[in-house]
């Protein structure tokens, strides 16, 4: 059977990591072994005491680590300003950035900009951060991108006559399209990158089924059927957040990745295994929708891209 320690992560030294949702789960799996490897890793999460927490537990395993936290609601457009802005002060170069956060099948909540929560915290949120924060990514050579997406992008459909779901909404169909717009976004991001000849690249990742708080807490499916059900499947089919990490730290690290590439588990259902290049769906690779909805997306946010559009 797999390990975490199966994947090499090779040496990180004097790079800049920003995770979003590092305090647990796969983002703190893929935060300690970045750090563990040499980076400098930062810690972008909604709850800085969480966050604190997870930075005293990576420096108990990487002692010389270099770890920071900074406080990030990617459900408001405020706090992804204030966090980018701060982040922009203190580096003018950021080698790797990890769009990882999310909320999973959440009953229908608006945030405080008025957007469908589970759309504004897995899609829009990091749509504005990963622009905010573009010009620092570009400065860095062999800098990289990592949106963070899941196998339920192929039951999502972008619904631009009802985006924010108000007028009909099913939790689960929510979570498909913030995942689905996950990959939608990446791969426009590197055919945009291509186009004006930047050397970064933009990467997608999903995880499998990997053991973690998103199914069982507030920020995932919190009650009723389904929370059991999810519970009962962490218990017998999950492979370990370590695990989990892996497509991230691979997608982040490795030398053969290819520009736009999707990395998931390779084992039977992508639900375990270790990390290999993985197929979405016909829908993730329309260059139409991804068009259309990096316009929604602009629009929404007021963050705009200084790329070649194609």
């Amino acid at each position: 059977m797999a390990n975490p320690s199966d994947l090499t992560v090779p040496d990180q030294s004097g790079r800049v990591v920003v995770i979003t949702g590092a305090n647990s789960g796969i983002g703190y799996q893929a935060a300690l072994r970045l750090a563990q490897a040499g980076a400098e890793v930062v810690l972008a999460c909604r709850n800085p005491a969480k966050a604190a927490e997870a930075e005293t537990r990576i420096l108990a395993g990487a002692a010389d680590a270099e770890v920071r936290v900074v406080e990030l609601d990617l459900a408001s457009q405020a706090s992804v300003r204030t966090a980018a802005e701060q982040l922009r002060a203190d580096y003018e170069r950021i080698d790797l950035l990890v769009n990882n956060a999310g909320v999973m099948a959440i009953p229908r909540r608006e945030t405080v900009d008025g957007f469908e929560t589970q759309l504004a915290t897995n899609h829009l949120g990091h749509f504005a951060l990963t622009g905010l924060l573009l010009d620092r990514v570009l400065a860095a050579p062999d800098s990289r991108i990592v949106t963070v997406s899941s196998t339920a992008h192929r039951m999502g459909r972008i619904r631009f006559d009802d985006l924010q779901g108000a007028g009909r909404y099913q939790n689960w169909r929510a979570y498909g399209q913030s995942k689905l717009a996950n990959l939608l976004f990446a791969f426009e991001l590197q055919r945009r990158l291509s186009a004006s000849g930047a050397a970064t690249l933009s990467l997608a990742v999903h995880p499998g089924w990997s053991a973690t708080h998103l199914q069982t807490s507030g920020r995932g499916v919190t009650s009723g059927p389904m929370h059991a059900m999810t519970s009962l499947a962490n218990r017998v089919f999950a492979q370990s957040d370590a695990m989990g990490a892996l497509p991230t730290l691979y997608a982040a690290t490795a030398a053969d990745v290819e520009p736009g590439g999707f990395y998931g588990p390779g084992g039977l259902f992508e639900v375990q295994g270790m990390p290999e290049r993985v197929d979405s769906t016909s829908a993730a690779k329309d260059p139409d929708v991804a068009r259309r909805l990096w316009e929604v997306s602009e629009d929404l946010t007021g963050v705009r891209y200084e790329l070649t559009s194609v």
